[in-house]
Parts: C-alpha cells; structure tokens; sequence
C-alpha cells in the first residue's frame, strides 16, 4: 500500500512542483502585463490544482503512517502500541481512498471542462410540434442553468408562429457549464399526444442538441480574409428597435462554409463579437471532430462527447418517463426532469466516462 501511494505521489510530484511555478508566474508583473500568456497560464495552472492538492494531502498521510509505524514498532507498551495500531488502521483507509481520488484526478480530462458553453436547439422531425419541443428542451435547460446559479444569454433565435422555436443558440456562463453540458449532444425524441390531434394518437417528434465549449481568442486564430461578413435587419416580435437598422451579423466562414449569425444585441458591434464567439466554437469543434474522425472506430465509446446522429434521450409524456438510452437510465418524473432536475442522467454519464477511462488507463 505504501509503494503504492509513493509510486502516485511520484507522479503527482511533477504536477504539484508545476502548479508550484505556475503559482510564482502568474504574479509575475511581466506576465500580468501581457495579458494572452496570463489567462493561459492561469488556465493551466486551474487544471492542475486539484492534483497538486491532493499531492499534499496523500503525502501528509503517507508520513502519518510511517510515524505511527515506527512508534508501534519501537514502543513496547501494550497499551500505546494498540493506540498506534488503530492509528496506521485509520491512515491505511484514508491512504488507499486518497489513492483512489487521485487515480480518477489523474485520468485525462477534456481541456474544456470548466469552460462556458454554447448550445443550439434545433427543430428537427414532427413539425411545430417538435418546434414546441424545442422550446420546453430550451426552458429545461434554462432551469437546470438557474440551479447552478450559471447565467443564461440568448445569442440567435428563429420562433414559430405558434410559439415554438426552429433554432436557438444561447450561451451558459459558469464555471464547468461545459463539462456538466457536454452529454446533451444529439437527438432528442418526444413521444406524446399532440395539442392539436384530434384523434388522440401518440406522436413521436425529435429535436437535435448540439453542445459547443466556448472557444477564447487566444486558443483559435480567425483571419480577416477567410471571413464573409452581413449585415441585416433583426427580426423579432416588435418594437421600436426592430427592422430600424441592420445590427443583426451574419458569418461565414470560406474555407469550411460554416455560417454563424446573432441578432440579440441591438449593437452591431456586440453582434458581431457574439458572432466571432460561436464561429470559433464551431471551427473548434470541426476540426476536432476531423481528428477524432481519424481513429473513430478505435474509440469504445463516444459518451464523452455524444454523436448528435444518436438518439440519446426518449421523453415519454403518456408514461411520464424520461429514458437515457446511452446509460439505461430511467426517471418516472417526467415533470421534474422538464423542470430542470436532469442530475440523475448527467452524474450516470459522468460515471461511465470515467469508468471506460480507468478501465483503459
């Protein structure tokens, strides 16, 4: 057990001896003053805290137990040496579960977990309905959002006329958005009555969620020149600044034809930084999936990111159930999950991912 803590503890030297230097540099007024360096050093130096704290921690325990052991070895009153036996029991528990938190802190982990994150809803099969649908997908994880105390911002949104959504991207700030949001991705199937079907039959309707890590500009390199840039007039219910001047921003990008668009700010300028935000997310995301694409069928598994073709989510009104397919993973509290609560799936994701890493680590 203790060759073991000490074989972790070499390890997690290396990060601690980092986070360490990391510390030092990011105080550093030269650093500070240039301000692209800072934010990725504070980044790195974020990602590696929790190791470096736990480098600590099983190193303070490892040399607890090594006291104990010689005070029990060397003391030859019974009495004192039970008190230093239950003393190595104790450590021996707490090493061995220390052991077990660092193995899954030292499992690799997605450089955009504490990132925030942009989500499109999407209107896909089944019409308004799954327009409707949209929008009870939109306000449930707005919900969820609320109870994390993350804020919510509404970057592009086409409504029905009835009320629903074709398409919404919006953004979610907080601390770990991403990583909590990141299972979402793909399609999303409804199964229930429709308020206009006369006959009572069970309809089934889907709607597709694409899950994107906000991108900073220091990470991604846009140029000018692969940049098609519009201006239109937003579009919206009304009001005095609507359809009065082009603010709204319309990208795309040349060499990948993506298009991005944002009418929310009634500034152009705004518009057009929200805009540049999503496109990089974007890019990100397809040239991550052109490498992932390139080993894809050695992958075990894609539960880390979610396949947007893959139905991952049945939400079944008439049986007031909620079924994860990926995880087998059922809830009988169809209102509750609609209302925000969808913990349940995301911790089981949470679990199998991590459960594929140690089982290929």
């Amino acid at each position: 057990m203790v060759d073991l803590a000490n074989e972790i503890l070499e390890k997690t030297g290396k990060a601690k001896a980092r986070f360490d230097k990391l510390t030092e540099m990011v105080s550093d007024p030269a650093v500070i003053a240039d301000n692209r360096e800072w934010k990725k050093l504070v980044k790195e130096r974020s990602s590696i805290e929790d190791v470096a704290a736990a480098h600590v921690k099983l190193e303070k325990l490892v040399s607890d137990y090594g006291e104990s052991k010689e005070g029990y070895e060397n003391e030859s009153d019974n009495e004192l040496r039970d008190m230093f036996y239950e003393d190595m029991s104790s450590l021996k528990e707490q090493i061995e579960s220390e052991i077990e938190e660092i193995k899954i802190l030292l499992l690799p982990k997605d450089a955009n977990d504490d990132s925030n994150v942009i989500i499109e809803i999407r209107q896909a099969a089944g019409g308004e309905e799954s327009a409707l649908f949209c929008t009870e997908l939109y306000r449930m994880y707005c919900m969820y959002a609320e109870k994390k105390r993350w804020k919510v911002e509404v970057m592009d949104l086409n409504e029905t006329e009835l009320g629903g959504i074709k398409e919404i991207t919006f953004m979610v700030k907080g601390k770990g958005a991403y990583s909590q949001f990141k299972y979402e991705s793909g399609v999303h199937r409804v199964q229930r009555v429709p308020e206009t079907e006369s006959q009572g039959r069970i309809h089934t309707s889907t709607s597709t969620v694409a899950v994107l890590p906000e991108i900073e500009e220091v990470e991604f390199e846009i140029e000018d020149k692969d940049l098609k840039i519009d201006t239109y007039r937003s579009s919206g219910a009304g009001g005095q600044h609507v359809n009065k001047t082009e603010s709204a921003i319309r990208i795309t990008h040349l060499p990948t034809g993506i298009v991005v668009a944002c009418q929310d700010e009634r500034s152009q300028i705004k518009n057009r930084e929200r805009a540049m935000g999503i496109l990089r997310s974007k890019l990100y995301d397809y040239y991550q999936g052109q490498i992932e694409s390139e080993y894809k069928e050695n992958r075990k598994s894609q539960v880390g990111t979610g396949d947007r073709s893959e139905r991952v989510r049945t939400y079944n009104y008439p049986q007031g159930r909620v079924t994860d397919h990926r995880v087998n993973v059922t809830s009988y509290s169809l209102v509750n999950v609609l209302n925000g609560d969808i913990e349940l799936f995301i911790e089981a994701l949470t679990l199998k991912d991590r459960a594929e890493k140690l089982a290929n680590a």
